[in-house]
């Protein structure tokens, strides 16, 4: 397929060619919205039979120039699956338990009633605290103590367990915290020593100067979701006041600030190439290119079903197992019953599938409106499936 004035680049197994032609036709003029800059990858049996970028970025000089081999960008809550990589690991080796309060490794989160939420609650976004209750400014993000004090200081929105409400910003400072207490690490330098680095993956959470020079920067969608939201009148919602502290816009993402921050729930810089490779090991019972995160036993609680039912931040139902969401028929994004994901505001996406040994990542620049993303990824997604199945 030919998309004019559109290189696509890197390198794609002959099975895989219409992933290929789905990718290109992501540029086509009229597709909303129109793809400018982006990459796909995917893993099968830990090796990378689809590596592919395209279209142009704009980075901190305000030139623009092509999407590289080497380009990353924010990708938004695609982080979360890195983060909560990190936290079946601690389990795994038995330093922490799913199913113990998390007062147990952070004693003062027990204040306001959550003495009995369970880190297995904050891992499913069923732990009742999707925001914070003050008002917080997007300065106040980047001051770790502030963020996780005000979280163990308040009181739950709703009942802990009872129901999911997606924790958009908030999961991440919970399970680094958590972390921190155990280890005496932040989830960034723990994700880069005990994940990243081994498996040679540029996927960053606190992203450093020296990279810099290849970060792309995100095109907002032309609304923020507090606008959506008070032009379509859901002023009086949970997802308002979840969103209103901060009242944070899709551009802060292109700040220095935001790029240093540890943000484990959003704040992640990678290409597709590093996400996929994060997750090969798991895709593949634990191990890739001799390199083990987990045991086959330590995937299990990812499949160990939390909640299953209408979010109440998200317009969706929502399956959710320990750290990551579950497919169900609203969402179908393997035919595989062994297979888990997460994605971005914006688009991207990441989806792990255990029975094909497959890991899938699509980042892009240019982000849909919304809090459901887009087809970009689900139409890459769909292409691979087709040619899995005729191969």
């Amino acid at each position: 397929m030919q998309i004019p004035d559109v290189q696509i680049h890197g390198t794609c197994d002959d099975r895989f060619t219409p992933v290929r032609d789905a990718f290109a036709a992501n540029w086509d003029p009229g597709r909303v919205p129109e793809e400018v800059g982006a990459s796909v990858a995917i893993t099968v049996d830990g090796e990378l039979v689809v590596d592919l970028w395209g279209g142009t970025v704009t980075g901190d000089d305000g030139v623009d120039k092509p999407w590289e081999r080497d380009t990353i960008i924010n990708v938004w809550s695609t982080t979360k699956t890195l983060s909560a990589l990190c936290m079946l690991i601690l389990a795994d080796r038995g330093e922490i338990d799913f199913y113990s309060p998390v007062a147990k490794y952070w004693p003062e989160f027990a204040a306001n009633g959550k003495g009995d939420i369970e880190v297995r609650h904050i891992m499913s976004h069923t732990a009742g605290l999707a925001g914070w209750r003050d008002p917080i400014t997007i300065d106040d993000l980047y001051d770790w103590d502030k963020a996780t004090s005000l979280l163990a200081a308040q009181e739950p929105w709703w009942e802990p367990g009872n129901g999911s409400g997606y924790h958009a910003l908030t999961q991440g400072y919970l399970e680094g915290e958590i972390l921190r207490r155990v280890t005496g690490t932040t989830i960034g330098d723990f994700a880069a020593k005990e994940v990243t680095v081994p498996l040679g993956a540029d996927f960053h959470i606190g992203t450093g100067p020296e990279h810099d020079h290849r970060v792309a920067h995100v095109i907002p969608p032309e609304k923020t979701i507090l606008e959506e939201m008070e032009a379509a009148g859901a002023t009086d919602s949970l997802v308002f006041e979840m969103c209103r502290h901060p009242a944070l816009a899709a551009a802060d993402a292109n700040t220095i600030p935001w790029r240093r921050a540890e943000i484990p729930a959003a704040g992640g810089h990678a290409n597709a190439r590093a996400v996929a490779t994060v997750h090969a090991p798991m895709a593949c019972g634990g191990e890739a290119n001799g390199v083990r995160l987990l045991s086959a036993k330590g995937i299990e609680p990812v499949f160990d079903e939390q909640t299953y039912g209408t979010d109440l931040m998200l317009p969706f139902p929502m399956r959710h197992g320990i750290g990551f969401g579950l497919p169900i028929p609203e969402l179908p994004l393997s035919p595989n019953p062994r297979a888990c994901f997460w994605g971005g505001y914006g688009g991207s996406l990441a989806v792990i599938d255990l029975d094909a040994r497959m890991s899938f990542s699509y980042v892009m620049n240019r982000m849909a409106g919304g809090t459901v993303g887009d087809m970009r990824a689900g139409m890459l997604l769909m292409a691979f499936w087709m040619a899995l199945a005729n191969a």
